[in-house]
This record gives C-alpha cells, structure tokens and sequence, in this order.
C-alpha cells in the first residue's frame, strides 16, 4: 500500500520556526516528485513546494509567498522529504499535505500527483 505520513505540525508564535516531515511507505521517494500544499480555514487548497526526483537534480521550487523563508529538501536514506519553515507569520496557517508524483517533467512542479498524505494542522499566533 502506496503511503504518505505527515508528522511536525503544531502550534507556534508569528515569527517561530516548525519542520514538516513527510515519510514514504510503500514507494521510495527518492523516484517521485513531492510536493507540500496547503489548505487556510475556508479557503482551497494552494500549492507551497515541491522538489523534482533525483532525475532531474532535486530541483526545487516555491510559491512566491513562501520562497523567502520556507526551504524543501529530502534525506533519502529516511526515505522522508522535509520543509522547513522559518519566520511564520498567521497566514501560514492550514493544514498541510504532501503529495507524491510519478511523473515528471523539468521547468516545474507537477500538475497531476498520485499520492497524498492526510495533512499536518499548522497553527500559527499573533
């Protein structure tokens, strides 16, 4: 069974730091592209990052509200891809998911993922 766990959401203050982990089980993820989204209270789902497979050099990318303080990066031999966020503000508020995507082309995250995880809540106060 294809797998993803999310693990290191919580609550911190406007400014804090957390570390997302997103654990594979089933599928080694080092073939994948991953990718993190996240979903705000009353709002739709939006697309935070992802990191392309070994394939095409772990290339990274953000959205442009996250790219200043957000970072993506895997440990394979965990088998787990990470994302730090650091200088939070209440807008980085959600529940977070990671998604796996088996196919994958350069120039950008995917637009179609196979797998997701069931979500992190971050909480995060003023």
């Amino acid at each position: 069974q294809l797998q993803l766990v999310e693990s290191g959401g919580g609550s911190v203050e406007s400014g804090g730091s957390l570390r997302l982990s997103c654990a594979g089980s089933g599928l080694v993820l080092d073939y994948y592209a991953i990718g993190w989204f996240r979903q705000a209270p009353g709002k739709e789902r939006e697309g935070v990052s992802c990191i392309l497979d070994s394939d095409n050099d772990d290339t990274s990318y953000y959205a442009d509200s996250v790219k200043d303080h957000f970072t993506i990066f895997r440990d394979d031999a965990k088998n787990t891809v990470y994302l730090q966020m650091d200088k939070l503000t209440p807008e980085d508020t959600g529940t977070y998911s990671c998604a796996a995507a088996a196919a994958v082309v350069p120039g950008g995250c995917p637009g179609y993922f196979d797998v997701f995880g069931q979500g992190t809540l971050v909480t995060v106060s003023s």
